[in-house]
């Protein structure tokens, strides 16, 4: 069983890490991860481990309660900003004239003469000591979380600036007692102001970390307003303005012109036009009337519409992609686990590396100051804040992106694979074509007029319930064809039907049914042979005995599917098609949208094999497929691929969810993909090589061959900007359009 927990109290990486740790530590836990940026735990473990992992998280110094998908996420954020802005603000105001202070006369800027440090050394030291001690108070939570996880063993980024700032305090205070004894060139080794710079610049940087965060989940908060906060409804009778929340199933959901559709659900009554394009990114807006399906978020255009609800709350369509769209966001893509294990030892061993330089610069001569400099600049520089964001963030805004563009990766694993496929499979029926028969030729043979043989062939096809009649029908609708009645229907299983229009005797059916009616044929071989050639189906029609026309019927290629095609080519992807179809009509769908390989006629049991089959041939393989019998090969391909058009089934074996029914979407997925990975690459990049060229630099390295020494208040600033830095390199992933 899966639980999600929110987590409070982390700071970094090493938070995260610990947490894992100890959870999987757990009895019956089977997998656990901790995603940094969303600030969540999920936990795949017994029934009877759960009450036992809140009660670990708590034993490591965290809070852990269950996650509740609601939109107050939105104001649990705000507040979290607000707070941060907060204490923010208020260490400034204490740092700012402490800074001033200490740094004012060493460049000649005016002081109050009673806080001259020349002339009144004592009152310049203790001013210093109180301004910096109000900035450790604003900043307590540092200290409380820092030593308390560097007491568990187990020290974090709090640890790290809690250490740094006490000895910098610490050793400031050393320096006012001897002041205050009449050493007054103690005055020259105060370090306060790097007390109070240090804790407003990471106040600083954590402030725009949340505000960052909280726009990597704008996703789902811009899918969560889609619902309305109120609807109408008709209760007992009466129509009453109701809470979406408080919707029951027996409300009739009246959509009033402009108004956004509350919840799944068939129109009973009425006629309009609803967008529905965050749903299935179809860009017109699709004509509804009674007896249509409609969806919640979807906005309705003009008529109003009366609506029987089939699926209300987290149930609907749109409550699923918001589920889905969370739970991927949660993740761990497989890239994040060097991050991770680095993370985990990281702490403990920059407090070493930290006092280890400090006490070596000490033995070779370097003052208590020079040390105890090194030693807070190489704890406040070395944070691995930027390692702990630089995968979840940039995964949570692609897949955030992805579903802003209709594109639902399930997890982050799917994002990491996607851009690695080398051949993509294709369903044919319902994927690459409409998956809907459309007549596409009506080749007459009679002196009779077109419309009215078409009038014929759709009176006697009228009462069949075959997919081939229906698009008979549906054509001659489209035509405003007449269709006169016919009568003494009867259907032959496998062959066609026949009946009597206005005494008339028609036929229609197959060539199996025409020759054992002795119908000659010949006159339309050529046309036959080219009908079949193309792939199409032919549905004869014969009036009193005699060929009158061929009817050709066909599932048609989607619009865009030959685009998608050669997208993908240009991807140097190999394009396979698999179906159960025959081959000729496979070959002739396959060469029209430029397809490499075909394999027809493939039963459902065994299109998992063919899959298997192209994978042992060492080829990474993706599936794309909408139907029931897809669903097999869906699991088995390396990513699978579900139409959003298809079926619960195929979307539930899928690893990728495309809610347009048209292929665009998958080269746009794909590389969708490819820039997420692309951006987490940077992201480690930058992290691993901010750390391994800071804390060198920190410890007195350029130093040691002439250069200066880092001050620590650059050391905390840079710290900072790193996990800024990381956070607005993910953001950029949110300009990411389909070409």
């Amino acid at each position: 069983m899966k639980k999600e927990y929110d987590i409070s109290g982390m700071t970094c990486a090493a938070c995260a890490a610990r947490i894992e740790r100890v959870v999987r530590k757990v009895e019956g836990v089977q997998e656990a991860h901790v995603n940094l940026a969303s600030e969540r735990l999920t936990v795949e473990a017994e029934n009877k481990s759960f009450p036992l992992i809140v009660a670990a998280v708590e034993r490591a110094g965290f809070g852990a309660v269950s996650h509740k998908k609601n939109a107050g996420e939105t104001d649990k954020n705000e507040k979290k900003v607000r707070s941060m802005r907060r204490k923010l603000i208020l260490s400034a105001c204490f740092t700012i004239p402490l800074f001033y202070l200490a740094m004012g006369p060493m460049i000649s800027l005016p002081v109050p003469p009673a806080l001259s440090p020349m002339n009144h050394p004592l009152l310049y030291a203790a001013v210093q000591m109180v301004l910096a001690l109000a900035a450790m108070i604003v900043g307590w939570r540092f200290y409380k979380v820092g030593y308390a996880s560097l007491f568990r063993g187990a020290p974090n980024m709090d640890s790290l600036i809690a250490v740094g700032t006490t000895a910098s305090f610490g050793y400031s205070i050393y320096s006012l007692i001897r002041i205050s004894q009449g050493d007054h060139h103690a005055v020259h080794e105060l370090y306060f102001e790097s007390v109070g710079v240090i804790i407003t610049l990471i106040l600083l940087g954590k402030t725009l970390e949340s505000i960052s965060k909280g726009k990597t989940s704008q996703a789902i908060r811009n899918l969560m307003q889609l619902v309305p906060k109120t609807t109408f409804v008709i209760r007992d009778g009466n129509e009453l303005e109701v809470p979406t929340s408080k919707l029951l199933m027996t409300d009739i959901l009246i959509v009033k012109p402009g108004a956004r559709i509350a919840a799944d659900g068939v129109v009973v009554r009425g006629y309009s036009a609803v967008d529905e394009s965050m749903l299935t990114g179809e860009s017109l807006p699709i004509d509804k009337k009674e007896g249509d399906a409609v969806y919640a978020g979807a906005i309705n255009q003009n008529g109003t519409l009366e609506v029987r609800l089939e699926r209300i709350g987290e149930d609907t369509a749109l409550g699923g992609m918001i589920k889905l769209v969370e739970e991927a966001q949660g993740s761990k893509a497989p890239i994040a686990r060097l991050a991770d294990v680095v993370s985990g030892y990281f702490v403990p061993i920059v407090m070493a590396i930290a006092f280890l330089s400090a006490l070596a610069w000490k033995v070779g001569g370097q003052s208590w100051g020079f040390c105890l400099s090194v030693l807070v600049s190489v704890l406040v520089i070395a944070c691995p804040c930027a390692l702990g964001l630089a995968t979840p963030t940039a995964i949570m805004v692609g897949i955030g992106k992805g579903a802003e563009l209709g594109i639902l990766f399930k997890n982050g694993e799917a994002v990491e694979q996607l851009h690695r496929i080398q051949t993509i499979v294709l369903d044919k029926t319902g994927t690459l074509t409409t998956g809907k028969p459309i007549l596409t030729d009506f080749i007459v043979e009679s002196e009779q007029s077109r419309e009215t043989l078409l009038g014929l062939l759709a009176a006697a096809e009228r009462a069949s319930e075959h997919p081939l009649a229906r698009a008979i029908i549906e054509y001659a609708e489209e035509k405003n064809i007449k269709i006169p009645k016919a009568e003494e229907f009867q259907a032959e299983v496998g062959r066609g039907v026949s009946a009597t229009v206005d005494k008339t005797a028609i036929m229609a059916g197959n060539q199996r049914m025409m020759r054992e009616h002795q119908i000659d044929l010949s006159k339309l071989e050529e046309s036959l042979m080219q009908l079949e050639q193309a792939g199409k189906t032919p549905v004869f029609l014969a009036v009193d005995g005699k060929l009158a026309a061929i009817a050709a019927i066909a599932d048609t290629l989607k619009e865009d599917s030959t685009e998608a095609v050669r997208m993908l080519h240009q991807r140097g992807i190999e394009v396979v098609m698999l179906t159960g179809d025959a081959k000729r009509t496979a070959e002739t769908i396959a060469k029209q949208a430029g397809i490499d390989a075909v394999y027809a006629e493939v039963l459902p049991a065994d299109k998992a094999e063919v899959i298997r089959s192209l994978q042992a041939q060492g080829k990474k393989v993706a599936m794309v497929g909408d139907g029931i019998n897809d669903a097999p090969a869906l699991a088995t391909a390396d990513v699978g691929i579900a139409i959003g058009s298809g079926t619960d089934i195929a979307m539930d074996s899928a690893d990728v969810v495309l809610m347009h029914s048209d292929l665009s979407s998958v080269p746009a997925a794909m590389e969708l993909s490819r820039q997420t990975i692309r951006n987490i690459k940077q992201n480690l990049f930058w992290a691993f090589g901010y750390n391994t060229l800071g804390i060198p630099i920190a410890a007195g390295l350029l130093y040691l061959f002439g250069g200066p020494l880092l001050n620590p208040m650059l050391g905390a600033a840079a710290m900072s900007l790193s996990s800024v830095s990381v956070l607005t390199n993910a953001l950029r992933l949110k300009r990411f359009k389909m070409k």
